[in-house]
């Protein structure tokens, strides 16, 4: 794993503090790094995959699951519209007793925040200074229900090269102690004891252990571990082409920066063009010690999202 080159297409590779960047890949670009994945990459790692085993990465959606409404955003909540029951005491069509009593309909409805459950953040989701990736701003690309650029929707599905890099493990333990930071140096060492690198267009995952923690929303939702800013940059500047993590945020929490309350979330969004996963599920493939991966998955097409659901999986690498 090298740094970048400044002419080359990975876009931390001219990221200036607190700064939104221009993309490497044009002006009209709105999906930064995912820009990486092509036709060839894909049947590469498609080919070197053996889909005889397979990892869910994503976690249940239930209510009372931990759900980030400390801003206000609303939490997860699920509702029938119909039971079988239902339709033959209300007879909503106008059907009758006789065919409702034969025909059991159920339908249901959810609603949560966009950032709900194993999700992909956007590159709308933080900028700096009012504007976005690339250089969209709120003035002239920001509708009255949500932004028209950057938005999920653009989001194309991932079949990329996964990493693991296993951080709680390497500590010998269950879960990273709150708000431990990850940092450079730190990556770079279980790397190296893994045998694992990060190559141009990888999605890279950091395992803290806050899953193992999922059933206590109080405490997995608050304090995390995660990667400092320095952290990031590592794994940035080597090409990553989404960096994600088993915790809600991803970053250290609180920050540790006394001008930028997330600090990782505006690096890699705004001035790296690195989509965040988050949220994931990491215990089955750090307890198999598979460090390297084809990874399969695809978000929801939410126009103008910052945001959207989406079901990562895994699958082992064919030894070369």
């Amino acid at each position: 794993m090298t740094p970048s080159e400044p002419d080359s297409p990975i876009a931390a590779a001219r990221a200036r503090r607190h700064t939104v960047s221009s993309s490497p890949f044009g002006p009209d670009d709105q999906i930064g790094m995912l820009n990486m994945m092509t036709s060839e990459s894909r049947a590469a790692i498609l080919a070197q995959a053996d889909p005889t085993r397979l990892f869910d990465l994503s976690v249940e959606y239930h209510v009372g699951m931990p759900s980030w409404a400390g801003l206000g955003d609303p939490t997860y909540q699920f509702w029938m519209t119909h039971t079988p029951s239902g339709s033959v005491a209300e007879d909503v069509m106008g059907l009758g007793r006789e065919q409702n009593e034969l025909v059991a309909y159920s339908g249901d409805a959810f609603s949560m925040y966009t950032h709900t459950g194993t999700h992909l953040d956007a590159l709308n989701h933080f900028g700096y200074s009012g504007g976005v990736w690339n250089g969209h701003t709120e003035e002239e690309h920001l509708g009255s229900r949500h932004w028209l650029a950057c938005g999920a929707e653009q989001q194309p599905p991932i079949m990329a090269r996964g990493i693991l890099i296993d951080v709680a493990g390497a500590h010998g333990t269950d879960l990273l102690p709150d708000s431990y930071a990850i940092g450079a140096d730190e990556l770079t060492s279980i790397m190296a004891d893994q045998g694992t690198e990060v190559r141009p267009g990888d999605v890279v995952l950091i395992r803290t252990g806050r899953m193992t923690v999922w059933t206590e929303p109080e405490r997995y939702l608050f304090r995390e571990p995660g990667l400092n800013r320095e952290g990031a940059a590592l794994l940035a500047e080597a090409g990553a082409m989404i960096i994600g993590s088993d915790s809600v945020a991803l970053e250290q929490m609180p920050s540790a920066d006394p001008d930028n309350w997330h600090p990782v979330h505006t690096y890699l969004l705004a001035e790296c063009g690195v989509p965040i996963m988050e949220n994931v599920n990491l215990e089955e493939i750090a307890a198999a010690r598979l460090y390297s991966f084809a990874l399969v998955s695809a978000g929801l097409r939410l126009r103008g999202s910052t945001a959207a659901p989406m079901r990562p999986i895994a699958m082992p690498l064919h030894a070369s």
